[in-house]
């Protein structure tokens, strides 16, 4: 019997085109002048000597801003950029420039597992502040208070077995009774090297294989764990 759902983001219960298109844009066209704007602030300038310690050189405000920018364009998963956009998202929702897209089947099931007394948890590339502020913000209200805890990748990378058996400690549930939802193969292997159970989301066309159960949507997840 599943006892806990961990659940990724992009392309699971949002859309990926939300992220793509709308979020990913924004944080890169705000990024300058929202780092200049709060270069004094200490979240902005604990991120900013990650982005030196990283590039292994110190690196000024400009250049770092640069660095991050560079990030952006290869599309990398790295933690002092995650939380930056973090933070000009969080201006971004404050402002009403957009709001957090769920799938409707997303938020129907989250609220009848929650209901049901399953708990219901998060891991996604992007960071922990981002994932609160993106269900605090959709149309179906705020669905904050769905989750349990949320998980980035300061736990490690999505595709490390290590990262799901440091999760499962964390949760205090056995791994055979933690099921992990995702689009994405390699996150799955993953997970299942670490013993918890899957199911790929397969609501594009994306790549499958016979190693895990596939659902197209939410309705079609088995949570009794068959």
């Amino acid at each position: 019997m599943i006892r806990a759902i961990l659940t990724d983001i992009e392309g699971t219960t949002s859309s990926i085109s939300f992220v793509k298109d709308v979020l990913f844009p924004y944080a890169r066209a705000h990024l300058a002048e929202f780092v200049h704007a709060n270069a004094d602030d200490a979240a902005v300038r604990k991120a900013l000597d990650e982005v030196s310690a990283i590039a292994d050189q110190p690196l000024e405000t400009d250049r770092a801003i640069d660095q991050l920018l560079a990030w952006i364009d290869e599309d990398r998963k790295i933690t002092p950029l995650k939380a930056l956009q973090g933070m000009i998202w969080e201006a971004g929702y404050r402002h009403g420039d957009f709001r957090g897209h769920m799938y409707p089947d997303a938020v129907e099931y989250l609220r009848r597992w929650r209901a049901a007394g399953l708990e219901l948890f998060v891991y996604s590339s992007g960071s922990v502040q981002a994932q609160k502020l993106l269900f605090a913000h959709t149309d179906f209200g705020d669905l904050s208070g769905l989750f349990r805890d949320h998980f980035d990748t300061r736990i490690g990378a999505k595709t490390d077995p290590a990262s799901y058996r440091a999760i499962q400690s964390r949760i205090g549930i056995p791994a055979e009774q933690l099921l992990f939802l995702s689009d994405i193969v390699a996150e799955l292997d993953a997970a299942r090297s670490a013993g918890l159970r899957t199911v790929q989301l397969v609501r594009d066309a994306q790549t499958t294989t016979a190693e895990h159960p596939v659902a197209h949507d939410f309705s079609e997840i088995d949570v009794e764990g068959r």
